[in-house]
Formats: C-alpha cells, sequence, structure tokens
C-alpha cells in the first residue's frame, strides 16, 4: 500500500501550464473538440472560476478546474499523475475544489462522469458524491456537430 502524502495546494501559475496541458494528456481528460490551452486561460479569465494544483514537492501530480455560476460549482479536468496515484491525491484536490466554492458561498457542487467510466464513478461515491437523474444537453454554438 503507497503511504498518504499531503499535496500543497495552489493556483496555477503561467509557468505551469504545459505541465498542466501534458497531465491531463497522460490522464486521458483531453478530447480533441476541447483545446486545454483555450480551457485553462478561460478559467484563469475572472474570479468564477480558478485551477487548482496539487504538488509533492516541486511536482505537479494533481489538478481540477473549479468554477461556479453563483449557484452550482461544477469541477471538470479532475487528475492524478498515474504514477501518484493510491495516496490520496484526488481526495485532497477534491477537497481543495470544495474549499474553495464553500469560500464563495456555494453551496453544491456538480460534475459529470461518462457513463461507461465506472472506477471514476467508484471514485466519486466514495467521496459521497451520488448520482442524480438528470439528462445533459449539449449545443455547439459554433454550428459543429454533436460530440459524444
Amino acid at each position: 500500500m503507497d503511504i498518504v502524502q499531503s499535496l500543497a495546494i495552489a493556483p496555477i501559475g503561467d509557468d505551469d501550464v504545459p505541465t498542466v496541458i501534458a497531465l491531463w494528456e497522460r490522464c486521458g481528460l483531453t478530447r480533441p473538440w476541447n483545446d486545454p490551452a483555450s480551457d485553462i486561460a478561460l478559467a484563469r479569465n475572472g474570479d468564477n472560476a480558478t485551477i487548482l494544483l496539487g504538488r509533492d514537492g516541486n511536482t505537479i501530480v494533481a489538478s481540477v478546474m473549479v468554477g461556479h455560476d453563483g449557484h452550482r460549482g461544477w469541477v471538470y479536468y479532475v487528475s492524478v499523475d498515474p504514477d501518484h496515484r493510491g495516496r490520496d491525491h484526488g481526495r485532497s484536490i477534491m477537497n481543495a475544489a470544495e474549499d474553495w466554492l464553500r469560500q464563495r458561498g456555494v453551496a453544491k457542487l456538480m460534475l459529470m462522469v461518462r457513463s461507461d467510466n465506472s472506477k471514476v464513478q467508484a471514485f466519486y461515491e466514495m467521496l459521497d458524491y451520488s448520482e442524480q437523474d438528470r439528462v445533459i444537453y449539449a449545443k455547439w454554438l459554433d454550428g459543429r456537430e454533436a460530440t459524444p
């Protein structure tokens, strides 16, 4: 069993962007229709979103993009480097996202998991998240065809 290690959690900095994108790619979180650099820039552009990083020493090993609409918080790009899993870093980065939302008075956190990703579903259930009956609709505003 791996030893649980605490992470130093802080917002992303300019120099961190390439490393974070590489982490997201390594974790299989990127999709061809979403440019991660643009997603990072958008999250950093206002006060209602940020990207939090977990560091083990000087190494970025976890991340979460967290934001809110004033009523609900959302998380995206939750990642833990595969070489650093089993040390409770996923729980730590999610706790940091929850705390970030609480500090802003946001009482509910929402997230989406692909229906075939049972491993990630089990992770969130372990953190006391519950599945809710919702149908998600999406539309590309630039006219692109729907994506999975």
